[in-house]
């Protein structure tokens, strides 16, 4: 068997021993913990115990073009879905891990049916109203989290090109928010944009002011 193919129905097996224990659980996944800029995405995906969606994988293992073919598909056959997130400035209020964990309570709390389960990428689980388990790398270990974090990560990358809209001169599009030479480069000449986490820049700021 091809290593993706195997791959791939490993992701569904996985889900499929989870349903004996949990037969509505989601799958839980964040995107944006570690860029300079945008707020923190979040992501939960309850999948039909039939559902094929070929190609499915961990996001940061897709080409970005292909997380995008992908995303509509996961909603279209879904058993429900929903994205959420945090701002940059709860972002800044609690720290990145605090508001990660937010945005995934969000995401579990604006679906439209209740699982009886969430499982969440990691090993730091957000409070919920439901059980909830982590998978470390569970991304690439299960078809319902690997989806959710396809969803998680298009919608940021859809925020961030958004805002390359409003600030061109960082170039958010390219990088999408992650610290670039080019986006330092950036921040150097104009400075700090709302869309900016000043306190992922201290050490930068630190480092220049000596």
């Amino acid at each position: 068997m091809p290593r993706a193919l195997k791959v791939y129905q490993e992701l569904f097996d996985f889900d499929a021993e989870v349903r004996t224990h949990f037969p509505l659980f989601c799958g839980v996944d964040e995107a944006g913990r570690g860029p300079l800029a945008g707020d923190v995405y979040a992501a939960a995906v309850i999948l039909k115990p039939d559902t094929v969606i070929p190609g499915l994988n961990d996001s940061k293992k897709l080409s970005e073009a292909r997380r995008e073919e992908l995303a509509p598909v996961i909603k279209e056959k879904a058993q429900a879905w929903c994205i959420a997130r945090a701002t940059v400035a709860e972002i800044e209020q609690l720290n990145i891990l605090q508001a990660a964990l937010l945005a995934m309570r969000r995401a579990v709390e604006g679906l439209d049916i209740q699982p009886d389960y969430a499982l969440t990428d990691g090993n730091q689980p957000p409070e919920l109203p439901v059980p909830v388990g982590t998978l470390i790398h569970g991304d690439a270990r299960s078809a319902s989290i690997a989806a959710a974090s396809v969803l998680a990560k298009t919608a940021r990358d859809a925020a961030l090109r958004e805002l390359d809209e409003l600030y061109p001169q960082y170039g958010f599009a390219a990088h999408k928010g992650y610290g670039t030479k080019a986006h330092y480069a950036a921040i150097e000449q104009y400075g700090l944009c709302p869309a900016h986490r000043p306190s992922f820049l201290k050490k930068f700021y630190e480092r220049h002011s000596e």
